[in-house]
């Protein structure tokens, strides 16, 4: 059971997010994403666990490469968590008509709006890549609203904050934990709905499936819900683009699944289509991936942990 928060440490908390942010977001955009890549480097100096977790992964990932292309890549994981904040410290200055002039859609036609135009629910899984929360800003994109699921954060305070920046431009967000209901119905009414799929779960919330050649646990949730809802199941991935100065959002094809076969081996085909998908764009932005989490956390019955 989590320990409790007191008030005291909520206000706290909520008044350094909010000069954080507030400090960075004063900056010109550009300027603010520049300084926030300085942080990054910061912070990869001052968490050497972290350091060492983006070691270890990348030694996993890419073992025939060369100990400063790792390190290369480890630093460039900082640098864009670093930009990502100064991205997103801009949120609550962002303009709806500016949004479209923010952020690039590659893709909307060939894959979007034909999806769209079958009437099913749409199945966004993406990754931990660039700017994530650039999803929040999709639907005057798209022209439609759109359902985020999210783990709220801890403290209230800071939570109703930053859900206050997700959802100014049509998102709603629902929690991880309590979302099943919400997820299923959002479907089968032929909306939207965004999920991360690039996380180490529990053995006992996923399969194993191959990643980087190496067996990860891997939720299956997006395959558990699209093949209860039909959902047209939609790659997404906001990377930063160095040569256009934004994110660019790239649409791929819809990912193909055996409809109606609710079999453990048909979820488990379809949970290793979405992961081969994202570990292509891992491979395309190795500098922009999460190689701070513990990816190969949970192992197999009997094998030896990675870390």
């Amino acid at each position: 059971m989590p320990k409790k928060r007191s008030n005291l440490q909520n206000k706290s908390e909520l008044l350094a997010v909010r000069s954080l942010l507030g400090a960075i977001g004063a900056l010109p955009l550009e300027t603010s994403m520049r300084f926030g890549k300085s942080i990054g480097r910061l912070l990869a100096k001052k968490f050497p666990k972290l350091q060492k977790t983006a070691r270890r992964n990348l030694e996993i990932a890419f073992p025939e490469m060369t100990e400063a292309e790792r390190e290369k890549i480890a630093l460039g994981t900082f640098e864009s968590l670093g930009r990502h904040l100064g991205f997103v410290s801009h949120f609550r200055k962002f303009k709806l008509e500016n949004v479209r002039e923010l952020i690039e859609v590659v893709g909307k036609e060939d894959y979007f709006d034909k999806a769209h135009a079958t009437g099913r629910g749409i199945l966004f899984f993406t990754g931990h890549f660039g700017s994530w929360e650039v999803f929040n800003l999709l639907p005057p994109a798209f022209g439609f609203g759109m359902n985020i699921l999210v783990r709220r954060i801890d403290n209230p305070l800071v939570e109703n904050f930053v859900d206050k920046m997700r959802t100014r431009f049509g998102s709603v967000t629902l929690d991880k934990k309590k979302a099943a209901r919400q997820m299923f119905r959002a479907l089968e009414n032929g909306e939207l709905l965004g999920i991360l799929a690039d996380l180490n779960v529990q053995e006992k919330e996923g399969v194993f499936v191959d990643f980087f050649g190496v067996p990860a646990s891997t939720t299956t949730s997006i395959a558990k819900l699209a093949l209860k809802t039909n959902a047209v199941v939609l790659p997404a991935f906001a990377v930063w683009e160095e040569s256009k100065k934004k994110y660019v959002v790239y649409l791929e094809p819809p990912v193909e699944y055996k409809a109606g076969d609710n079999s453990d081996e048909n979820i488990r085909d379809l949970t290793q289509k979405i992961t081969k998908t994202v570990e292509k764009y891992v491979r395309l932005y190795p500098e922009q991936w999460l190689w701070i989490h513990k990816r190969w956390n949970t192992r197999p019955a009997g094998e030896k942990g990675l870390y």
